[in-house]
């Protein structure tokens, strides 16, 4: 991992602009720059960093890097456990599926 100093000298490099700051640990940028240059700002985002997009002096959005739990990093959706479909007594799955088109069970 880049330290934040380096990441934010790679931010630099990357939006190529004058107008970007740092508060917080967060770059945040006006409208326009964001706009001009938004797949430079996207790779800064993958890479961990916030990225706060201002209007007009005030702010309007926040991208933040997407957040995934350790258990959903690990396995795939087919890995994953479930929970088995429960037919009452004495009905077959092919009644079950009868009884409910839709497939909505309470």
């Amino acid at each position: 991992g880049r330290s934040n100093g380096a990441a934010l000298e790679v931010a630099a490099q990357l939006l190529k602009c004058t107008k970007y700051s740092v508060l917080y640990k967060m770059i945040t940028l006006p409208m326009s720059e964001f706009r001009a240059n938004v797949s430079s700002t996207l790779d800064l985002v993958q890479q961990g960093q916030t990225v706060r997009i201002m209007r007009h002096g005030k702010p309007v959005a926040d991208l933040v890097p997407v957040r995934l739990s350790a258990a959903e990093d690990r396995l795939p959706n087919w890995k994953r456990p479930f929970t088995p479909v429960q037919l009452p007594p004495g009905v077959s799955l092919a009644q079950a599926v009868r009884d409910e088109p839709n497939g909505a069970q309470a």
